[in-house]
């Protein structure tokens, strides 16, 4: 672990933290509500993905068997807000056929599974990304996992921290190479990035609202220009 690359992002956090307080992600009654919300956000804003939730629960479908004997075209109507809904309902499907089947439709079996092994085999169904993987292990499953988005890297290529073009995966190891293995830390950290990036640290930024601008050992390359 860099040292001297920690510390600044220690303090990149917690200039956020105490500009915006904890983010208190994910939002959600229950781990497979979590789960069922990742798929939803995936390319909508979180408004859009919470109302499908809300409308499943509604429907009283928000349980794995109940969800997987309606089947994909009574999901698909009542997630309309989430756009994308039919193939939406059809990843849902997809991940309530290998979740039934390789952990009987129970969290906690899903829990016990080795890390490495539940990312691997979620990675390998259709529709599903590092992200949305990633969202499931650190959020639902509370994997120590970071999760690595667009808000990330934008934010963290304007840092200087890597370049526009990197991987996911080098993204992803950036911050796990440099900071503790810390579930807490990684569920709030992005979350802070996601509302940096979603409110102040735009395509086009404001970056005079910028709670880290000023901080002293905060690097942005782009404030500098604007």
């Amino acid at each position: 672990m860099s040292e001297r690359i920690e510390a600044p992002l220690i303090a990149f956090y917690s200039a956020l933290k105490d500009a915006h307080g904890l983010q208190h992600w994910w939002p959600a009654e229950s781990a497979f509500e979590t789960i069922i919300g990742a798929i939803l956000a995936q390319n909508v804003s979180w408004t859009g993905a919470y109302k499908a939730v809300c409308a499943l629960k509604e429907a009283g479908l928000m349980d794995p068997h109940l969800l997987f004997q309606a089947g994909e075209y009574t999901i698909a109507p009542l997630i309309r807000s989430s756009r994308y809904y039919n193939q939406k309902a059809g990843k849902i499907m997809v991940f309530l056929s290998w979740f039934l089947e390789n952990c009987d439709g129970e969290i906690s079996k899903m829990a016990s599974l080795p890390c490495l092994k539940v990312r691997r085999e979620l990675l390998t169904l259709s529709g599903f990304g590092p992200e949305t993987v990633d969202s499931i292990l650190l959020y639902a499953l509370e994997k120590p996992v970071f999760v690595a988005d667009a808000y990330t890297r934008r934010i963290g290529s304007r840092q200087g921290w890597f370049e526009e073009n990197i991987t996911y995966t080098r993204m992803q190891e950036f911050f796990m190479d440099r900071l503790p293995s810390d579930v807490s830390l990684y569920n709030d950290f992005h979350a802070q990035i996601v509302y940096l990036g979603n409110r102040i640290c735009k395509k086009n930024p404001n970056c005079s609202a910028c709670p880290v601008r000023d901080t002293g050992i905060i690097q942005c390359r782009y404030a500098h220009n604007h």
